[in-house]
């Protein structure tokens, strides 16, 4: 948890662990299982629904919606504290959180009011965006066409993230004149199939995998009035996986701990008579929180940003805006190989405070290594690195985060005959 006392810093607001109390003993229950779910390949549906129960899907929400009025400041760190717990859960949630945004940043609607009011009730969404195959960057292969007073939805998702838990799946497809549209889906629609066989060797919960749409009927009020996402949308999305990684860093710090503090046996060749006592050992498991402590503090300062974002955005003063998105987008960009090599790293070298025995399957600790790995392959750090760069060279301000697809072949100019 995020505490001062404990050596974790200090909470991202004064109210903070008020908040938060409402969800650590959540948070505690879902953490008892991680290990146990993760070597069965169990899915976090209750764990999912206890969530969904206490509140957590509504935390951005104003308390006039029926949330909690959680800055982003407040929800990163609550973000940080269920990674710890099980970072299977951030990545179920991210779309829902991702989709609460774009309300709270969308002009006065009876649209945006009615969603405001289903999530309010405690309705959850999944994300329906990513597409395997062929697919031309920036483009869809899945369609939304006109069918009469309503839509017809055909089409095939990959990294469904959530979905499967969800009682809506946000999307993106192409309409009948080949431009970007979107929809909400209910998940239980006639026509909705969804598979789990996301079979990565990390993130295994996080029902990452298929959905297809074969004739699904989309009703109007379901269309979104525009396919335009809130314009830090790319900063927030990186930043949730980089609040997922400081958690599991917290995580593989306290099993370290716990586990160092446990061992009997010793080697010839130590310092001390218990492992806990050997300063070779005590300074592994203090480079090891060291190193979740400096990912949740760079995650925080981040969050700062989009905060600023947000507020600009209601502000309505475009240059603000402008200024205060590229600079979300920066911060966020600057924090990404940072938090993720320091949580690489730990979860690797947290094996050097301990014996072979650690190796165990029993034990999990490898799913931390295995967690951050996955997560560390969305959206590559390496390009990150190099708008950074550009920007501190020339001052160029990042592109938008366009997904993934096939880029676009230009085509030979033609000679003539």
């Amino acid at each position: 948890m995020t505490d001062i006392n404990g050596g974790w810093g200090a909470p991202p607001s004064a109210r903070f662990d008020s908040l938060a109390e409402t969800f650590r003993p959540v948070f505690a229950r879902i953490g008892k299982r991680a290990v146990d779910r993760d070597l069965a390949r169990e899915l976090p549906f209750d764990a999912y629904g206890w969530l969904k129960m206490s509140g957590f899907s509504r935390l951005r929400l104003p308390p006039a919606q029926g949330g909690f009025g959680a800055t982003l400041p407040e929800l990163f760190g609550l973000i940080i504290e269920l990674a710890a717990a099980d970072p299977n859960l951030t990545n179920a949630y991210r779309s829902h959180f991702g989709f609460t945004e774009d309300l709270l940043n969308a002009p006065d609607s009876t649209w945006r009011d009615d969603w405001l009011k289903k999530l309010g009730q405690g309705e959850t969404v999944g994300s329906g965006f990513s597409e395997l195959g062929d697919t031309p960057l920036g483009s869809y292969s899945t369609r939304l066409a006109r069918n009469g007073a309503n839509w017809r939805l055909d089409g095939e998702k990959f990294y469904t993230t959530g979905s499967l838990y969800a009682d809506w799946i946000t999307l993106g497809a192409i309409d009948g004149d080949g431009q970007p549209i979107g929809a909400l889906v209910p998940t239980t629609a006639p026509g909705v199939e969804i598979i789990d066989d996301w079979d990565g060797f990390g993130q295994s919960l996080t029902a990452s995998g298929t959905a297809r749409f074969s004739g699904v009927e989309i009703a109007d009020e379901l269309i979104k009035p525009s396919a335009v996402r809130f314009s830090y949308s790319g900063g927030f999305f990186q930043l949730v996986h980089l609040a997922s990684l400081a958690g599991i860093g917290r995580a593989a710090a306290n099993d370290l701990a716990r586990h160092v503090a446990a061992r009997k046996r010793v080697y010839a060749r130590g310092n001390a008579s218990r492992s806990a006592q050997d300063p070779q050992v005590q300074q592994v498991v203090g480079k090891v929180r060291g190193a979740a402590y400096s990912a949740g503090a760079i995650v925080l300062q981040a969050a700062n940003a989009l905060q600023r974002a947000y507020e600009a955005n209601q502000s309505g003063d475009q240059d603000l805006i402008a200024l205060a998105g590229r600079n979300a987008e920066l911060e966020v960009s600057q924090s990404v190989t940072v938090v993720t090599s320091l949580i690489l790293d730990a979860s690797t070298v947290l094996f050097d405070a301990l014996g072979a025995s650690a190796a165990k399957r029993a034990h999990g600790l490898d799913r931390h290594w295995r967690n951050a790995r996955t997560i560390a392959s969305h959206n590559p750090r390496i390009y990150h690195d190099r708008i950074v760069g550009d920007f501190a060279i020339e001052g160029t301000t990042p592109a938008p985060q366009g997904g993934v697809g096939v880029a676009k072949q230009e085509q030979p100019e033609e000679t003539g005959a």
